[in-house]
């Protein structure tokens, strides 16, 4: 970009908004003449709005916590009832902190669970009608193809499904047979 205004910051008129950054332009030295928008100037005008995208985004997938105990082990869930709430689940989050998970709940049946777009490992946790565990898949990975691996119940009876953090079952020494206890919700 070629500036060919040749005014200098002082000879502005004085109802110049003082508060909007003014975008310094480097000169060359064989033409005087600017070539472009400063680095910093740059970097602001796309990060910033970027930035707000993604914070606005994280907050939109966030919702309300429950506290969910599996034998000894207690975890701060959101709660995942409506078929598109549980289609969405944690596809594109980055991160899950230790203590969180997601508990889906859907109607008794059999639960078919796949790792499209869910960039965390994960341990996905069965639950029957009477919130019995009936079935910990461990360690399932992210799936980054196309064609992505399905991870179904042993059981036709599924009502709960617990997602957590891959590893965080046998970390915490949960085990098939535990119970699940929704101990609080918003």
């Amino acid at each position: 970009m070629v500036n060919f205004n040749m005014e200098t910051p002082a000879a502005r008129p004085s109802h110049d908004v003082p508060n909007l950054p003014i975008l310094a332009q480097p000169f060359t030295e064989d033409t005087g003449m600017s070539l472009g928008f400063d680095r910093n100037a740059i970097h602001s005008i796309l990060f910033y709005p970027l930035a707000l995208i993604a914070l606005t985004m994280n907050a939109a997938f966030a919702r309300d916590l429950a506290q969910v105990t599996v034998g000894s082990a207690t975890f701060q869930a959101e709660i995942v009832e409506t078929a598109h709430e549980r289609a969405q689940g944690l596809m594109f989050r980055r991160e899950l902190p230790p203590d969180r998970g997601m508990l889906f709940v859907q109607p008794p049946g059999p639960a078919v669970f796949w790792m499209k777009n869910t960039y965390i490992p994960l341990d996905l946790l069965y639950f029957d009608t009477a919130g019995r565990l009936t079935q910990i898949v461990t360690e399932v990975p992210p799936c980054k193809t196309s064609n992505c691996p399905i991870y179904p119940s042993d059981t036709a009876n599924i009502r709960y499904i617990l997602e957590i953090n891959a590893g965080a079952a046998a970390q915490r020494g949960i085990r098939v047979g535990d119970r699940l206890r929704l101990e609080s919700r918003p």
